[in-house]
């Protein structure tokens, strides 16, 4: 028994390479083969817990059905009327303190030499939840900007129909940072116009109008439900599930013909 097994050994280590075909096994070592191009790693990864978190609420959002009053926020302004939007709210940026200090500064030396100067500071965007609901409730706001990807969105989720009672005209963008910027802040979960310039009431008025279309009077976006779409698994099995069903069908119909 034990003369077999060596033999047996003995022939496999005799087993003989092709002499076109040598086998060059890679080696992905610390400055050896390069790996190959195009590999996705991402499932080999252990992301943080917050990215984690983040893709389970997006996959529960797309899964789940959600109430029309939360998936409205997933209806946000046109890509080309966002650019223009954002191009006319840089102008009405709030001043930072070096800003006012410079104003305050010229006005005082204007005033020192007799001439008089007003330094009431020009038509800027206002922010703050609490400060935008007031300007909304006393009906001074122009136009009011909401984010969303507010999280929690209960935090705005009521103010699109608070907008719409008062007759305000309201649009949701995509990100909550973008607005942030506009007002020197990280994040800004919605932002206000009560006045502008001469120079962009056309503006304004004509994203006051785009924006009664798309959000305030389009009562089809307002009942419509959101999520309910389920994985590629899921989607696979009921198309075939339905492809079984019609051809029964169709058997039965020739049966009968």
């Amino acid at each position: 028994m034990v003369a077999r097994k060596d033999t047996k050994k003995v022939m496999k280590s005799a087993k003989k390479e092709h002499p076109l075909f040598p086998s060059r096994p890679k080696n992905f070592g610390v400055g050896q083969d390069v790996l190959p191009k195009k590999r996705d790693l991402g499932r080999y990864v252990k992301w943080p817990k917050y990215v984690r978190l983040q893709r389970q609420r997006k996959i529960l959002m797309q899964r789940l059905k959600v109430p029309p009053s939360i998936a409205q926020f997933n209806n946000t302004l046109e890509k080309t009327h966002a650019l223009e939007l954002f191009k006319v709210m840089a102008s009405y940026r709030p001043e930072t303190k070096k800003d006012k200090k410079e104003r305050l500064k010229a006005a005082a030396e204007k005033k020192a030499a007799g001439e008089t100067e007003t330094s009431k500071p020009g038509p800027v965007l206002k922010f703050g939840l609490h400060h935008v609901t007031t300007l909304i409730e006393e009906k001074k706001a122009k136009l009011v900007i909401i984010a969303a990807d507010v999280n929690p969105l209960e935090l705005v989720v009521w103010m699109p129909a608070l907008c719409r009672k008062m007759d305000i005209p309201y649009c949701i963008v995509n990100n909550k940072g973008r607005l942030g910027t506009l007002v020197h802040q990280r994040n800004a979960t919605c932002l206000a116009i009560t006045e502008v310039g001469k120079e962009h009431e056309g503006k304004l008025s004509t994203l006051q109008d785009i924006c009664r279309a798309q959000f305030n009077d389009n009562k089809d976006a307002l009942k419509k439900w959101g999520g309910g779409i389920m994985g590629l698994r899921t989607q696979t099995k009921l198309a075939k599930r339905a492809a079984a069903v019609e051809a029964e069908e169709r058997k039965k119909q020739k049966m009968l013909g």
